[in-house]
């Protein structure tokens, strides 16, 4: 082979999939084998793990994906996705102009729940196996670092989030059946009753702390738990963009036209507002 040839091949070499004319293969598995074998669900987890899983592993995934397809127009990502579509760009700009909007604050707190979690499972490893001081330890750490909030717990539009609810009745049951091995569900409980005891009273796990859980669970790292709600979240837009391109709306901005902004700038001259010179 030549020099160049070998350093064609290697520019973007990667092991998820094998193609040729005639041949495509992801993770060594011919994909006519998985037309019509493969749910969606499981063809994710073929192409993020390489393998595929169990019937009760990918049972599970589907339930977290199924719980964050959509939260509303009052999701900044649902509402972005909108407003481009209104403004003549094609589907997949509207969807990503939402997706763009998944970032720390709306969008990654499923993300930080499975950093949290996993910190909380190395101090129980260090500290003899007890979860709940592992749990009280790390949330000191965070409050003297000057982060009181705690990813994956509240929400400002639920009292209680009924996805999560939902979602870790089914976590249970993954653990009761051996699907999954409990450690990151414990660490979660473990950090909601710690906020009880110090608040006087439960803030409830929401959507992205019960999707942490599964994800990691599942044995997904926290990189993709974020990866995976936005491809759940994804449909969603997708479904928010299409409607709103059949309403034929134009240009439509963040607010109805008759409820315009406040303005905090200087006073309008032209208004009688400020002093004018001749």
């Amino acid at each position: 082979m030549s020099d160049w040839k070998a350093q064609a091949e290697a520019w973007w070499e990667t092991s998820i999939i094998d193609m040729a004319p005639g041949r495509i293969a992801f993770h060594g598995r011919p994909v006519e084998e998985l037309i019509g074998t493969l749910s969606f669900v499981e063809m994710i987890w073929l192409m993020l793990r390489g393998d595929v899983p169990a019937h009760d592993q990918a049972r599970l995934l589907e339930s977290a994906l199924v719980a964050s397809v959509d939260h509303g127009p009052q999701a900044p990502s649902v509402a972005i996705t909108r407003m481009a579509a209104t403004c003549g760009v094609g589907i997949n700009s509207a969807l990503a102009s939402g997706i763009n909007a998944l970032g720390d604050v709306h969008g990654g707190a499923g993300e930080q729940a499975a950093l949290l979690y996993a910190r909380i499972i190395a101090e129980q490893d260090g500290n003899g196996g007890n979860v709940a001081r592992a749990a009280g330890a790390i949330m000191d750490q965070d409050a003297a670092a000057g982060r009181p909030h705690v990813p994956g717990f509240g929400h400002r539009f639920h009292d209680v989030d009924p996805r999560a609810v939902r979602l870790m009745e089914l976590v249970e049951q993954a653990v009761e059946a051996g699907t999954v091995p409990g450690r990151h569900a414990g660490a979660a409980l473990a950090i909601a009753a710690e906020i009880e005891r110090r608040k006087g009273r439960p803030i409830p796990m929401n959507i992205d702390g019960a999707t942490a859980v599964i994800f990691c669970e599942l044995g997904f790292p926290p990189t993709l738990c974020r990866g995976l709600f936005i491809l759940s979240r994804s449909v969603g837009l997708l479904a928010h963009g299409f409607e709103q391109m059949q309403r034929g709306e134009r240009n439509k901005g963040p607010l109805p036209r008759d409820a315009l902004w406040k303005y905090t700038g200087k006073p309008n001259a032209a208004a009688g507002g400020g002093e004018t010179s001749s």
